[in-house]
């Protein structure tokens, strides 16, 4: 029964991320934890190597398309390579498993309620503040001194949460890179999170903190899950299916916040 409500997850994970774009490790880790009782290093590391597995195949496409920035992949590893390996160092050096688990927690509600709020002002308040920008875009220099520390930040973030890799970290480079084709963003971005989620999976599996038997069984439900979703993102409003997915993080960013308050 246990087998069949992890592959059910990842076909519901899988589902949406086919749909929209959104809800990654940003729905798969909380609800690892707040309806299966996973503890939330093993949850994290767990959905690291989901996510990387399971967005292989869309970066390939992207980048058989040519839709794929190679070089702005580069500069944001250069931050975030480091990032992961430094909080990896951190994660294996922090003795008290109790505090641990609270950290992520925290972290995890903040990020989980910072992808919510960007995916409902993508359609609005950024695309507005892209349009402004488009005339006052940075120097090269300062473009690539901006993505090295916004890599590095995302490497941070990803590694204690598993989130980040993709909406928050879409967001920015929409904003850094104002004229760039975004369908070239969007293949860059999950190159990046690709490469980023497997050394920080693999970092977490030299930890203990990867359940390898829950990881396939999310797979086998993620995978179908994708391309399901991708037939009904073709089929529903692109907007309400947003909406609905931010509407939904708000939850699980607010019941995870409140289960580390020690509220649930």
């Amino acid at each position: 029964m246990t087998e069949f409500l992890y592959a059910l997850a990842g076909l519901a994970v899988g589902a949406a991320v086919g749909a929209t774009g959104v809800g990654g490790g940003s729905l798969m880790t909380p609800m690892l934890i707040l309806f299966y009782g996973v503890a939330p290093a093993m949850a994290v590391g767990t959905d690291l190597l989901f996510a990387s597995l399971s967005k292989t195949y869309a970066t390939l496409l992207h980048g058989r398309n040519g839709t794929l920035d190679f070089r702005l992949v580069g500069w944001l590893s250069l931050g975030s390579v480091p990032a992961v390996l430094a909080t990896l160092v951190f994660l294996h050096g922090y003795g008290d498993v109790k505090a641990l688990s609270h950290l992520i927690k925290l972290v995890l509600a903040a990020a989980v309620v910072v992808t919510a709020l960007f995916t409902l002002a993508q359609e609005t308040v950024l695309r507005r503040l892209q349009h402004w920008l488009a005339a006052r875009e940075l120097p090269p220099h300062a473009q690539r001194a901006a993505t090295v520390v916004t890599g590095a930040l995302i490497g941070a973030l990803v590694t204690i949460s598993s989130v980040g890799a993709g909406v928050i970290g879409m967001m920015v480079l929409l904003l850094l890179y104002p004229r760039q084709t975004p369908i070239r963003l969007v293949g860059s971005d999950l190159a990046h999170a690709v490469l980023i989620t497997a050394i920080a999976g693999l970092g977490h599996a030299g930890l203990g903190t990867v359940d390898w038997s829950m990881l396939w069984l999310l797979l086998a439900g993620g995978l179908p899950g994708v391309w399901i979703g991708s037939r009904l993102g073709f089929r529903m409003p692109a907007r309400t299916l947003k909406r609905s997915i931010a509407g939904l993080l708000l939850f699980v960013g607010g019941s995870t916040l409140a289960k580390a308050a020690g509220l649930l």
